[in-house]
């Protein structure tokens, strides 16, 4: 009797383990779905898959109002020697286009162009050859023109300094 109490308690101990195990599965498959859900939704493609993506793509672009380049090209060469600290004489020939937000600003500049030529002259006068070298040199050579040019020309803005031609020599 004992032995039949035994088979039956493990029959039933064993039907237990069976649905655990089953339930566990079931948990983990689940969980997996979830999760692969949530990564598909957060990544893009279930929009992409369900068709939503194109109309929030759609109401996100806009045809942005492609302004016109103007340039104006009456600064005059510039012909500076460079700070060489008493050593054999070394020059700079600059010729810049400027890039301007509005073709009314043309006369407000041209009014100004001796303070521009001035401006100009001083600081490149200043200039060492190191200070030339490389696109890092020309880089700052082009922002610290920027920045003085429209110093000098306020309230008219320039939006670039452009390098036509530049010689070292």
């Amino acid at each position: 009797m004992a032995e039949e109490m035994m088979d039956a308690g493990g029959a039933t101990g064993g039907s237990r383990g069976k649905s655990r195990r089953l339930l566990i599965i079931i948990a983990v498959a689940v969980l997996l779905l979830i999760a692969s859900a949530a990564g598909l939704w957060f990544s893009g493609i279930a929009q992409v898959l369900l068709g939503k993506h194109e109309e929030t793509a759609k109401a996100d672009v806009q045809t942005p109002t492609a302004k016109e380049a103007i340039f104006y090209d009456g600064v005059p060469d510039l012909l500076v020697n460079l700070n060489t600290g008493g050593r054999k004489s070394n020059f700079l020939k600059l010729k810049v286009s400027l890039q301007i937000e509005n073709k009314d600003d043309i006369p407000k500049i041209q009014a100004v162009q001796p303070r521009v030529i001035d401006t100009f002259q001083t600081y490149l006068r200043e200039l060492r050859l190191e200070d030339l070298k490389g696109s890092a040199g020309l880089y700052r050579l082009r922002e610290e023109l920027l920045l003085r040019i429209n110093a000098a020309v306020s309230p008219a803005k320039v939006d670039d300094v452009l390098f036509q031609e530049m010689l070292v020599q």
